[in-house]
């Protein structure tokens, strides 16, 4: 529902779902920052920027994550990766993750997120799927009611959990800076995973088997 404005109101309570300390969390990021950095630079209201970063209007440290590799690594890596009409293998660009790293996570607290999983779900911040299954064309109106969505949740709501477009069965999650407590996020232990590394590459292919996809070659 991209032309229609929020409504004053939330028109039910939105539901609430507690990520307990422990869940592990995977990050796909530039390998020039840590993976426990916030991203703190406001998305422009109109052009580029993600699905619910902040922008001048709702300014916040924000970090997505997937709840499993699958989940990070078909949210950030298969868009717009078409299928070969041989049947052969989809080819992921290797441009795609030059310079870039996975992380390893996990919560050190328990965090409280706003589910938007299900019709009810939705239903209860005024939308429909269309929120977290839109193209990147459309994100400017996706900010927008993230940032009402924040507006009436406030403070609870400390990140969104929605399913992956591109692999519906996994979950992803945006986690806000301003609402989270110190230090709830720590590293797993592993290292940083750069993709465009040779164990990196051999690490991805394995993930993206099963999506008809792998890298493409040298």
């Amino acid at each position: 529902m991209p032309n229609s404005r929020p409504p004053a109101a939330l028109p039910a309570a939105p539901a609430k779902v507690t990520l307990p300390g422990g869940t592990d969390l995977f990050r796909l990021h530039s390998a020039t920052r840590s993976g426990l950095d916030f991203n703190p630079r406001p998305a422009h209201p109109f052009y580029g920027g993600g699905r619910f970063d902040a922008t001048a209007l709702d300014d916040y440290g924000y970090l997505y994550a997937g709840l499993t590799p699958a989940a990070v690594v078909c949210e950030s890596l298969l868009r717009s990766v078409p299928f070969d009409p041989d049947g052969g293998p989809r080819l992921l660009p290797r441009a795609a993750v030059r310079g870039k790293a996975l992380s390893f996570l996990r919560l050190a607290a328990d965090v409280t997120v706003l589910p938007l999983v299900t019709g009810r779900d939705l239903a209860a911040v005024a939308q429909d799927a269309w929120l977290v299954q839109t193209e990147a064309a459309e994100y400017p109106f996706t900010r927008h009611w993230g940032h009402w969505i924040r507006t009436h949740t406030a403070p609870w709501a400390q990140g969104f959990l929605w399913p992956s477009k591109r692999e519906p069965a996994e979950r992803v999650a945006v986690l806000f800076a301003d609402r989270l407590p110190a230090a709830a996020l720590a590293d797993h232990g592993l290292p940083p995973l750069a993709l465009d590394s040779p164990d990196g590459g051999e690490w991805l292919n394995s993930v993206l088997e099963p999506y008809a996809t792998r890298m493409a070659p040298l």
